[in-house]
């Protein structure tokens, strides 16, 4: 019963049955959908293992093989991976610049993260208000029906009917499209501050490797 429902929902049918404004409605979750798999998709290529990837660099970075850890770094797709590299480039400099090259990184790639999460946002909020607008719309069409009546001075029940129907399928789809959106929104940024918080970990972790831990650990022994 519900799924039935739900079908009838997204039938295209209703574009002709909700009125002009269901255009607009249409475009917006259209617009909202490929938005949404877009960033899941980009986010995702985005989630590495980050505790393994950070062993992996310190492991390289230990037996001074740098140039093969920025390698694997530009190899590695992510945020994550980009800090890392930034630090790696600038590990023979002070506490000072190695740290602002990290926050500049950083700094780079967080508006890469949340790149149309607001126009999502923006999409949640409009829909219901278009919703809302095709319902007025509507019902002042069946208000002007009933003033100015086509037959015999009564008001055809059938048509008053489909106005009415017409301004609830206008109300309803702005609500359902409204409410995907926020779900997608709601769900995008959870998986950008996820990523925020291992990029910040992988910075400060690799601040505190390449400044005390590296230093301190002697060159490996070269092959007889």
């Amino acid at each position: 019963m519900v799924g039935a429902r739900l079908m009838n929902l997204f039938d295209l049918s209703l574009l002709s049955q909700g009125g002009p404004m269901m255009w607009p409605l249409f475009g917006l979750s259209l617009l909202g959908l490929v938005f949404t798999v877009e960033r899941l998709l980009f986010l995702h290529k985005g989630q590495i293992g980050t505790a393994k990837f950070i062993e992996g660099i310190k492991n390289l970075a230990r037996k001074r093989r740098v140039l093969e850890a920025l390698t694997v770094c530009e190899e590695t797709p992510g945020p994550v991976a980009a800090v890392v590299k930034a630090a790696l480039l600038h590990y023979r400099e002070d506490e000072t610049r190695l740290r602002g090259a990290i926050q500049a990184m950083a700094l780079v790639e967080i508006p890469t993260l949340e790149r149309r999460l607001g126009t999502i946002a923006v999409i949640a909020k409009i829909a219901p208000l278009l919703g809302l607008l095709g319902t007025v719309l509507s019902v002042l069409d069946g208000f002007r029906l009933m003033q100015n009546p086509v037959e015999g001075g009564y008001v055809n029940v059938l048509d008053f009917s489909t106005m009415i129907k017409q301004a609830l399928v206008t109300t309803a789809v702005g609500l359902a499209v409204s409410i995907l959106a926020y779900l997608a929104y709601h769900l995008l940024s959870g998986r950008v501050r996820a990523l925020v918080h291992d990029m910040e970990w992988a910075g400060n972790d690799m601040l505190q490797f390449l400044l005390v831990d590296l230093p301190a650990t002697p060159p490996p022994a070269e092959n007889s």
